[in-house]
């Protein structure tokens, strides 16, 4: 499921960076921590890059951060994307409540995994499972979904999931690096 190449298929963008670009930076990383190299690559497009950071939607929305991560981490291990699911673990997996059980599962298992103990969580991940193996849910599943889950945060989900695909593909067709700190899928 990983991909370990040794150097990325695009070299990312150094410093200086061009002001807009720079000022995103700033903006979207945690002070004292350099800018991911996802973001330095996509850098080198500044249209594809302004679109991108346009699109992102880590900001408070209609979900809970948990319910967010979830999403965001189940579709990245499901599409190999080591790198993404990685950034995201380290930054918010345990500040979400992710277990070391849980995470294992993400990666390796199935939403019926003994740790997957609340409803919710397990519906988020047979969606992001139905989503990427089928391009589409179930009229069952999508009972389920509404029962538990508002309209809007129906929206965001999905949303989530095909925006993660894309990231993933980004990270996996770049071939990008690990960053230092990120989360290994072996380690799961």
């Amino acid at each position: 499921m990983a991909q370990h190449l040794s150097s990325a298929r695009i070299a990312a963008a150094t410093p200086p960076h061009d002001d807009r670009i720079q000022k995103r930076l700033d903006a979207i990383m945690p002070d004292g921590v350099p800018p991911l190299v996802l973001f330095t690559t996509l850098a080198r497009n500044p249209r594809v890059f302004e679109r991108m950071m346009s699109g992102g939607l880590l900001d408070k929305g209609t979900l809970t951060l948990r319910q967010r991560e979830l999403m965001i981490d189940r579709t990245t291990a499901r599409c190999g994307a080591e790198y993404e699911w990685g950034v995201h673990m380290a930054f918010f997996g345990e500040r979400v409540g992710i277990s070391r059980g849980q995470s294992a599962s993400i990666v390796h298992g199935t939403p019926e995994d003994a740790c997957w103990t609340d409803a919710g969580d397990k519906l988020i991940l047979r969606l992001a499972d139905s989503l990427h193996d089928t391009s589409t849910v179930d009229d069952s599943l999508w009972a389920d979904l509404s029962a538990q889950f508002s309209d809007e945060q129906l929206i965001e989900l999905v949303v989530l999931a095909g925006y993660y695909h894309t990231i993933s593909f980004c990270c996996r067709a770049f071939a990008l690096p690990m960053e230092e700190f990120g989360s290994r899928f072996d380690a799961a």
